[in-house]
Formats: structure tokens, C-alpha cells, sequence
């Protein structure tokens, strides 16, 4: 696994936190965020490197009324 591999993965683990800590299902999120629940569970499986675009992160940072860089650092 490569280092842009690893990022994507922690990203995806950053949205699956703060998606359970706001009591979301990933469909209610998917439906937020006008992606699938599908889509958002590969971008949230550790075991799946599934990259995002800077518009889903957006979206996302949106409803979690977090800044974006917050899916980019640590917790």
C-alpha cells in the first residue's frame, strides 16, 4: 500500500467517525450528500481504497458543520 492509498483510508475512516458521532446512517449521509450508500461505504471500508473528490468533501464538511481540513488531519 502506497502512501496516497493510506491517506484515502484514513479520510474515509475520518468520515465514517464523524458520521456515527452526528448519528447518521451511511444512507442518510449518501442522501445528504447526493452519493450512494454504496459509494459511501467503500469510501469508509479500511480495506477499500476509494478516493474522494474535493466537492464530496466539501458536501460532507457541510453536514457535520466541520471544516474540511478536519477530513484531512487527525482526529
Amino acid at each position: 500500500m502506497n502512501d496516497f492509498d493510506q491517506f484515502c483510508i484514513e479520510v474515509g475512516l475520518r468520515v465514517a467517525y464523524y458520521r456515527k458521532k452526528n448519528n447518521y446512517t451511511q444512507e442518510e449521509l449518501a442522501e445528504k450528500i447526493g452519493l450512494s450508500a454504496g459509494y459511501l461505504s467503500q469510501v469508509e471500508t479500511p480495506t477499500c481504497v476509494q478516493p474522494i473528490s474535493l466537492k464530496t468533501l466539501f458536501l460532507i464538511s457541510r453536514v457535520f458543520d466541520i471544516p474540511p481540513s478536519v477530513l484531512l488531519s487527525g482526529l
